[in-house]
């Protein structure tokens, strides 16, 4: 396109910065043409351009990408629309730039992908690791997951209910993940049982893109174990598990795990048993605890002590 009619074309479809888009139009060569309606429906034209131009750079398969940009107009809506809203996945495709293909299959439009099916690809991830190589692990795997996801929400309109419940299925097993790896390095783990409990968004299966999670934490001691050993044990895991959801480090960050709607806010203990958390809502709780607690659901760790959780707690909430 020539410079005159090229910058206002470039206007209309919504490019802030023509110029810089013409540079980066002239470096995809016969394939700008065909990507220019799509890049139109962004939700930033020059994110998702200057976001492509960088992985079609980096991709070693680059000719192979540029075809796919040109005879799969799906996955070719599903990439820009996921690189023009989220800079966080365009960065990830960065460091990662052989996932292009996750958005080259067919299915993605129609299916949602079990929430038993992301919580053992996620434990896949960080199985046998050490710690800083399993936290990076399941970034890269919960940042895979949530390519699929957003592609499928952006490009397919999927429902808002169906994309909150996947967040929050994606949000478990994250949390499980971060539990296995916690247990692999925290000695003595075997000496107690600890559940997550989902919270507010996550635990109602509400869960948006930017928040963290909400969670409270139950243990007991294993069978032969000293309760408060077991306990300092189950304090040092759930530790670890919010260390290594919320740190960032060189494949980025997940979210933060927030565990202040337990007993006494951030004064009380991280974690308590079921008795201690029986005693405090029969005796101290306010309102607005109980009102939470009709979002709790056991996510994560041993799903025998959290149903024991809800049974303990459930005819306390009004």
């Amino acid at each position: 396109m020539n410079r005159e009619s090229g910058r206002s074309t470039l206007f209309r479809v919504g490019f802030s910065d023509p110029e810089r888009a013409r540079v980066h139009l002239a470096q995809l060569g016969e394939a700008a043409s065909p990507l220019m309606a799509m890049l139109a429906s962004t939700a930033d034209p020059d994110l998702a351009l200057a976001s492509l131009v960088t992985l079609i750079d980096l991709a070693e398969d680059r000719a192979d990408l540029l075809a796919a940009l040109v005879d799969d107009e799906g996955f070719a809506m599903r990439l820009l629309m996921v690189l023009g809203a989220s800079q966080a996945l365009g960065t990830h495709l960065h460091r990662h730039p052989e996932q292009w293909h996750e958005l080259t299959d067919p299915d993605l439009g129609s299916t949602r992908p079990a929430a038993f099916a992301v919580r053992a690809s996620l434990l896949a991830a960080v199985a046998g690791r050490e710690r800083s190589a399993g936290a990076d692990a399941l970034r890269v795997e919960y940042y895979r997951l949530m390519l699929r996801l957003m592609s499928r929400d952006l490009a397919h309109h999927v429902g808002v209910d169906d994309v909150a419940a996947e967040l929050s299925d994606l949000a478990g097993g994250t949390l499980e993940a971060a539990l296995e790896l916690a247990k692999q390095h925290v000695p003595n783990a075997e000496t107690c049982r600890l559940a997550v409990i989902a919270m507010g968004k996550c635990g109602g299966h509400e869960l948006n893109y930017v928040s963290d999670v909400d969670v409270i934490f139950v243990a007991e001691p294993a069978e032969g174990a000293q309760e408060a050993s077991a306990l300092r044990v189950a304090s040092q895991l759930a530790s670890m598990l919010m260390v290594i959801c919320g740190d960032h480090t060189a494949e980025g960050t997940i979210w933060p795990v927030d565990a202040n709607l337990r007993p006494e806010g951030r004064q009380g203990p991280l974690v308590r048993t079921l008795a201690s958390h029986r005693g405090y809502y029969g005796r101290w709780a306010k309102t607005w605890e109980f009102q939470a607690l009709l979002k709790a659901r056991p996510v994560a760790g041993d799903a025998e002590l959290g149903q024991a959780y809800l049974d303990t707690i459930g005819p306390l909430v009004w």
